[in-house]
């Protein structure tokens, strides 16, 4: 029998607290990327994009999974497999950075975004259904296939316009609006996803979600991300440029110019007084 589900369990806090790690992730990744460009010495430069390419794929998988605890079928209890879980978790960081390094390397030319945003749309739509199939519910899940459909093009078109943001915005408030509605459009994905599913159960359980058991994996899973995210906002916080847009990076990547030698002075023929003389060639 089909089983009734629900994606809001424990009400608004799973939807509200996955958007908000969804957007932390975004303005991480925006103000990272800021950081590495401009940059001239590989090395730093691909620090910074790979710091914001944890971020983002953090930020997004850390959405996916707090929203799937609100996840609930009526009548089974719903467990997560973790090697599935963790799986999609190196997913969804491996596909942000092939966009972000793309983007970061190459620009945002309209080939380069164009690849990147569809290569890390249809990563992204891989670690979503990849973490469903973490899933168990004592049942079998189905899909609507135009649903499915739709989720997908909607992460390709988020995860382009996150890359064009990535490297077209710079300044600190547009950064943080941009991530606002980076969030809703990863938010938007998972639960255009979720819509298509639906749960066949051949025997109703008694008793209803496990509170307690989900809680225990969702704090066993969500330690490293959750870390992974505060150093980073704690690198961003403590680096003038990515806060302020000072572009300090070149003072310390370029020579400094040599200051001016004095040209000597040197006498006219006639008298001068100490208050007229003057350096001349």
């Amino acid at each position: 029998m089909t089983a009734d589900v629900s994606e809001f369990h424990y009400g608004l806090v799973t939807p509200i607290a996955a958007y908000l790690m969804a957007c932390l992730g975004a303005v991480l990744a925006l103000r990272c990327t800021t950081r590495s460009i401009g940059r001239r010495h590989g090395e730093k430069r691909f620090g910074w994009l790979a710091l914001g390419a944890v971020s983002l794929g953090c930020g997004i998988w850390t959405m996916h999974f707090i929203a799937m605890i609100g996840f609930s079928v009526d009548g089974a209890l719903v467990s997560y497999d973790t090697g599935r879980t963790v799986l999609s978790l190196f997913v969804a960081i491996a596909v942000v950075a092939v966009g972000v390094f793309l983007v970061g390397y190459r620009g945002s030319g309209p080939v380069t975004l164009g690849t990147a945003g569809v290569l890390t749309g249809l990563g992204v739509a891989a670690m979503h259904y990849l973490g469903m199939t973490a899933m168990n519910t004592g049942g079998s899940v189905h899909y609507d296939t135009t649903v499915v459909v739709l989720s997908v093009v909607i992460a390709v078109v988020a995860a382009t316009a996150a890359l064009w943001a990535a490297v077209s915005i710079s300044a600190v408030w547009a950064t943080i609006g941009a991530s606002l509605v980076m969030g809703a459009a990863v938010s938007t994905m998972h639960y255009t996803g979720m819509a298509a599913v639906s749960v066949h159960v051949a025997q109703m359980q008694t008793g209803g979600q496990s509170s307690t058991s989900l809680l225990a994996f969702l704090l066993l899973m969500l330690a490293g991300p959750v870390a992974a995210l505060i150093l980073a906002a704690a690198i961003v916080m403590f680096d003038p440029e990515v806060v302020g847009g000072q572009r300090d990076w070149a003072d310390a990547d370029t020579p400094a110019a040599p200051a001016p030698i004095p040209q000597p002075w040197h006498p006219t023929g006639h008298q001068q007084s100490l208050t007229d003389r003057r350096y001349t060639p």
